[in-house]
């Protein structure tokens, strides 16, 4: 993926989070609990666009903040 895409996309899930009062560890919490292993520090990585974020990790982390993908994927670069 592109890097400025991917840390778009980090600071578009920070804000959606953000806006749900979520900490990066409930976050965490709740992937866990849906089977997908993302610690606090890796969504931590991933909102700072330090790392990779995988399609079925967009889509579960969508599901949990409860926004569309448009939400999700509202980038400009």
């Amino acid at each position: 993926m592109n890097r400025s895409f991917e840390k778009e996309l980090g600071l578009n899930i920070r804000r959606q989070r953000e806006t749900k009062q979520m900490t990066q560890e409930q976050l965490s919490t709740k992937l866990q609990l849906e089977g997908c292993d993302l610690t606090r520090s890796a969504i931590a990585k991933i909102e700072v666009g330090q790392r990779h974020i995988y399609p079925d990790e967009i889509k579960l982390i969508k599901e949990i903040l409860n926004v569309s993908f448009d939400e999700l994927l509202d980038i400009n670069i």
